[in-house]
C-alpha cells in the first residue's frame, strides 16, 4: 500500500474542531505553545466567534491570523498520534498554508518553528489589501487559459483540479476574466488580497527573511510542493519552494497527477473537512480516500 498524508489550508477551518482532539496526548500543551507565540489565547478562538475582523486584536477564527495557526495545531496533534501508532506514509503535501504541516510531518522543521512562520506568513496576508479572489467552477481550460493571457494583473492562484480553480489579481482583472468565462459557478472569496500571486511580492520578500533565519532539515519522507508539485527531499530545495509559495499558484491539479504517477493508492487527509479528498475521489481514479479529523478517527 502507497500512501499520501495532504494536508488542507484556508477554507477548511470550524469552530469547535480543536475540542474533537484535545483528549489526545499533547494537544492541550501544542495550543498553549501557539498561544504564547501568537500572543492570543489560540484554544478559545477555536471555540468561538467574533465574527469581526480587528486589525489591532483578532478574534475571530476566520481572520488569517489565527486561521493559519489553528489549522496548522490541529493538523499537527492528529499527525503526531498517527506517528505513535507507528503508521507511515509515502510522501506528503499539503495546501497552500497546508505545505507547512507537510514539511513539519517530514520533520524538516519543528512545531515550534511552524507556528513562528505561520505567525509571521499570516501577518503578512493580512496586511495585504490591493487584490482579490475568485473561485470558478466548470470551465473550459482553453478559454481560460486565453482570457488570463489577454489579461493583465490576473492568474490562477490555486489549480485545484481540471473544473475548479481560483483566480488571483487586482479586482478588476479577476471580475474582468470571471464575468467573460463561460462557467457553472464564479464565487468571489472574502480575502484581504490577492494570495499566491504576484501581488504578494513585497510579503514574499518579507517572508523569505524569515525563513533565511531558519535552517531546514532534509525530509524524512519525500514531499510534494505547491510551487513545483514533484516529490522532493533536500532541504534547500524545499526552502526554495516555500519561498517561491506566496506569489506563485497552488498547483494541486499536477500534484494529485503526480500522486497517481508515484504509485499513490491511498490518500489521508489530515485536518478538518473533506475539500482534497474531494477533489482526489473526482481526480484519482481507483484511489481510496480517509479523513482523519478528529480522535475517533484515529481509534480513540
Amino acid at each position: 500500500m502507497a500512501i499520501a498524508w495532504v494536508f488542507p489550508g484556508q477554507g477548511s477551518q470550524k469552530l469547535g474542531m480543536a475540542d474533537e482532539i484535545l483528549d489526545l496526548p499533547g494537544a492541550k500543551e501544542r495550543f498553549k505553545e501557539a498561544s504564547e507565540i501568537i500572543g492570543r489565547d489560540l484554544l478559545e478562538i477555536c471555540r468561538s466567534s467574533s465574527n469581526v475582523i480587528d486589525m489591532e486584536n483578532p478574534k475571530d477564527l476566520n481572520d488569517t491570523r489565527n486561521t493559519q495557526p489553528a489549522l496548522f495545531v490541529v493538523e499537527s496533534i492528529l499527525l503526531d498520534d498517527l506517528k505513535r501508532q507507528g503508521r507511515q506514509a509515502s510522501l506528503v503535501a499539503g495546501h497552500s498554508l497546508g505545505e507547512i504541516s507537510a514539511l513539519y510531518a517530514a520533520q524538516v522543521f519543528d512545531a515550534k518553528t511552524a507556528l513562528l512562520l505561520l505567525k509571521k506568513r499570516s501577518e503578512l496576508m493580512a496586511a495585504s489589501s490591493n487584490g482579490a479572489m475568485t473561485a470558478v467552477l466548470g470551465f473550459d481550460r482553453q478559454e481560460l487559459d486565453g482570457l488570463i493571457k489577454a489579461t493583465e494583473a490576473v492568474v490562477i492562484a490555486n489549480d485545484n483540479s481540471s473544473a475548479q480553480v481560483v483566480l488571483s489579481g487586482s479586482p478588476e482583472a479577476v471580475n474582468e476574466v470571471s464575468s467573460k468565462l463561460k462557467c457553472k459557478r464564479a464565487i468571489p472569496l472574502q480575502v484581504s488580497g490577492a494570495f499566491h500571486s504576484p501581488f504578494m511580492d513585497e510579503a514574499a520578500k518579507a517572508f523569505t527573511k524569515e525563513l533565511d533565519q531558519i535552517i531546514f532539515k532534509n525530509a524524512q519522507m519525500p514531499v510534494i510542493s505547491n510551487s513545483e508539485p514533484n516529490p522532493e527531499t533536500d532541504a534547500n530545495l524545499l526552502k526554495e519552494r516555500l519561498q517561491k509559495q506566496m506569489t506563485s499558484g497552488v498547483r494541486w491539479r499536477e500534484t494529485m497527477d503526480v500522486m497517481v504517477q508515484a504509485g499513490i493508492d491511498t490518500l489521508i487527509e489530515i485536518g478538518p473537512g473533506n475539500v482534497l479528498s474531494g477533489l482526489a475521489k473526482r481526480s484519482m481514479k481507483g484511489v481510496d480516500t480517509h479523513q482523519i479529523a478528529t480522535s475517533k478517527d484515529l481509534g480513540h
